[in-house]
Order: structure tokens, then C-alpha cells, then sequence
């Protein structure tokens, strides 16, 4: 995006019109810190009063002549090429940067506030533009849509197994203070970083126990993911897989987006799981429920059913089973025998 000659603008204003044509949005990634530009436009250590070292290690600085210019150079490829998305990294919330030299802050002292007001003012425009903004901090307020959930990126490297639970802490830690929809999420499709064949998901065929557990803890949450790979299938038994697992969150992407209730945190011991509710849509609530251990467990639940509005009884299905009326104790608490599969889930839905 940041090539505006005119054969890069033609490229991607074509590839942009095709996936309009499609129903596609499209958008683009822009990597602004974690690299070095030179020594004039970098932030300024104000330990050493050198480039390096500052919050984000090598990054060129926002209120830098280059880091003026890169803004203006955005606005343009989105205006030029009609892109719907922009993925942002960094400076994050505000780099400090000890220049006297940068036209865009005076000094240290203001280089961090005058940065983040810099970034602000993009998504602002963004925002007026109805660019979806996918940023890495918490801008919400200032036309951001989209954060990351919370995690390292060395998660990813880890095997399969140990990223799904791990992946489903996450996921438990990373909603108490926001919404899934306000969480984006990360599948590996191919190895990113390291742990080569034990970490990844190629080749998907091989693999669709794990592809089908990391799009249920995502989708069941209610979270996006960043699927990072060249494609989403690689057989027909992986592309009916994908469109299983869309179609289901589809189904009930109202629920799956409301509200989450924490049960228990993954623990790799015992079952785990989280219940999303809203009063006002016909399933009341849908709760995710997942076994990390070998063997089947049966389990009898007490679930918080409050904030769905009901107050005597509920009807409680498991998947697309036929439905069982419980009673609500004075808790409004519904207790729920349920049997989880060994290394597997379940779903449950409220009405």
C-alpha cells in the first residue's frame, strides 16, 4: 500500500472491482513498526539517543517526515483502488521517540501522544470512508472495529494439541472485557514461526480433527480467526468440512455472537467451556462444552441462565436433538447432565 505508482494502483483497483463483483470485501495489511527506515526518521531511544530500543525496538516514527508521508500514502491507496478493509500493525498505542527533528511532535515529552493522534486521525478517516479497521490496540472509540483476542505468537509453534487448549484459554481469558466480535483470532494453516509439521495444519486432509476443532472453539465463540495459509481445502472431504462448520455458525451466528458467560477455564484436566446468552433472540443461550482428555466424561452442570429472561423454565437441547424442559431453581439455574466425547465437544442450546 505503499506503492502508489500507477501500474500498483491499477492492480489492485482491478482486483478490488473483481471481488466486488463477487461479494467480496477486500482489504490489505500494512506493517508500520518493527522495521527500520534510517536513522533520520526512526524513533529516538531517549536512553541512548539512538535508533532502537525505544517500546517497539527498530520503528520509524509517526510524527517523522517518511511517517507523515506514509499516512497520506494510505489514504490514497484506499481511495485510489476502493479497498474495504485496512489491517494496521503498529505504532501500536503511541511509540516514544526522543527526536527534536520530527515535524510532527516537538520532542519527547509529546511523541507519544502526538503519535497515537496521528493514528487516531487515520481511523477516523477510515472510518468515515466505512473502511473496516483492523487494528492491534484499543482504538474502538476512535473507528477501529476489530483487536487482537491476546496472545504469543509462539502459541503457534507449539503442537497441535497443545495449541487447542492453549487456544481455548485464550479465548476464555480474551472475552471479559470485550465482546467476541470485537476479537480476531489465528489458525495456522501452514507453520508460521516454527514447530514445522507437529504445529501446522498442512496438509489439511491429514489434519481435520485438529481443522475442525479450531473453527469450533473460533466460530463457537463467536471470534474470526486469521486463517494464515494458501487455502482454505485441499480434498473434497476438507472442503465439505469448511462448509459444515461455516453453515453451523451461520445457523446461529446471533447467539454466537452475544455475550459470553465463563464456566471453567481449559485446564487440560476436566471439561471447559463457555455459554453465550441473549434474552431477546429465540435460543436464549448456546453453551460450548469440550473434553481435552482421552476418555468420554459425563458431567452434570448447573448452568447460569439469568440474563436469558426466563424464569421458571427452560427447553435444553443438545446439537439438533429434541429438546427437554428443565426447571430454574431460585439461582435460575438449569442442572444438566451431559456427556462430552474423549478429546472432543458439544454444544447445547437454550430456548
Amino acid at each position: 500500500m505503499e506503492d502508489t505508482s500507477a501500474a500498483n494502483i491499477a492492480l489492485f483497483r482491478s482486483l478490488a472491482d473483481y471481488a466486488h463483483q463477487k461479494k467480496i470485501m477486500l482489504g490489505g495489511y500494512s506493517l508500520f513498526s518493527s522495521r527500520r527506515i534510517n536513522d533520520e526518521e526512526d524513533v529516538i531511544n531517549p536512553a541512548t539517543g539512538k535508533t532502537g530500543g525505544a517500546f517497539f525496538e527498530n520503528a520509524p516514527c509517526l510524527g517523522s517526515r517518511w511517517g507523515l508521508a506514509y499516512l497520506e500514502k494510505i489514504k490514497y491507496f484506499i481511495t485510489a483502488t476502493g479497498f474495504d478493509l485496512f489491517e494496521n500493525d503498529g505504532p501500536y498505542p503511541g511509540d516514544v521517540c526522543a527526536s527534536v527533528k520530527h515535524p510532527g511532535h516537538e520532542g519527547l515529552e509529546d511523541s507519544q501522544w502526538k503519535q497515537m493522534e496521528l493514528q487516531k486521525g487515520l481511523y477516523h478517516w477510515l472510518n468515515e470512508k466505512g473502511v473496516y479497521v483492523n487494528a492491534p490496540d484499543w482504538y474502538f472509540l476512535d473507528g477501529t472495529h476489530k483487536i487482537g483476542l491476546g496472545y504469543r505468537e509462539t502459541n503457534f509453534s507449539l503442537p497441535r494439541a497443545e495449541q487447542l487448549l492453549l487456544n481455548r484459554q485464550n479465548i476464555f481469558d480474551g472475552t471479559w472485557e470485550k465482546t467476541p466480535g470485537m476479537s480476531w483470532g489465528f489458525v495456522p494453516l501452514s507453520q508460521y514461526q516454527g514447530g514445522g509439521a507437529a504445529a501446522t495444519l498442512e496438509p489439511l486432509k491429514d489434519h481435520l480433527d485438529a481443522y475442525e476443532q479450531l473453527m469450533v472453539q473460533y466460530y463457537g465463540a463467536g471470534i474470526q480467526a486469521c486463517y494464515r495459509g494458501p487455502r482454505l481445502y485441499d480434498t473434497d472431504s476438507t472442503r465439505q468440512l469448511v462448509q459444515r462448520m461455516t453453515g453451523w455458525y451461520k445457523k446461529y451466528r446471533h447467539i454466537l455472537n452475544a455475550d459470553i458467560i465463563h464456566l471453567r477455564r481449559a485446564d487440560g484436566r476436566d471439561w471447559d467451556g463457555i455459554l453465550h446468552v441473549d434474552a431477546t433472540l429465540p435460543q436464549k443461550a448456546l453453551v460450548m462444552l469440550y473434553n481435552p482428555t482421552s476418555q468420554a466424561i459425563t458431567r452434570e452442570l448447573l448452568l447460569p441462565l439469568y440474563y436469558t429472561g426466563l424464569e421458571q423454565t427452560v427447553r435444553i437441547r443438545e446439537k439438533e436433538g429434541l429438546a427437554k424442559t428443565y426447571t430454574l431453581d431460585r439461582k435460575y439455574q438449569a442442572r444438566v447432565s451431559v456427556t462430552i466425547p474423549a478429546a472432543g465437544y458439544t454444544w447445547l442450546v437454550a430456548e
